[in-house]
């Protein structure tokens, strides 16, 4: 009977372990990405959310999309930062149309020899709410 626990226990360790391992990957950063900047990545992809969603409140209210700020002076979006992390927002509406772009704008980093310097994308969203990325 003990050797059957004994079993059981490695079998639920080996489990727990082979969950925690893909977890683990799960959260790494992307290629070309360190883990602060995946950090910063997941605030900007919130905000360009949080603004999608005051163009569709602002649209309701007016028929139609707005810059970010008219977003702002309206009261259709609650945040008040143009940027973060060295993005920068900007809205483009086009009829019955938006989009909302967050494009890396600060200077680059400077990187050690030999280390390859960190990608910065450009993340846009649109009324579809899909954020999309590009280089």
């Amino acid at each position: 009977m003990k050797g059957l626990g004994v079993v059981g226990l490695l079998i639920t360790a080996a489990i727990g372990l082979g969950i925690y391992m893909y977890m683990l990957k799960q959260a790494a950063p992307g290629p070309g990405m360190v883990v602060t900047q995946n950090i910063s990545i997941t605030g900007v992809k919130n905000d360009l959310v949080a603004i999608a969603q005051a163009e569709r409140m602002y649209f309701t209210q007016n028929g139609s999309y707005a810059d970010l700020s008219t977003l702002t002076t309206s009261g259709a979006m609650n945040i008040t930062h143009t940027s973060r992390d060295g993005y920068t927002y900007t809205a483009e509406p086009s009829g019955n149309s938006f989009t909302v772009t967050a494009a890396y704008t600060a200077p680059p980093v400077s990187n050690p020899a030999g280390v390859t310097p960190p990608r910065f994308p450009t993340y846009t969203i649109d009324q579809s709410m899909e954020i999309h990325e590009s280089n």
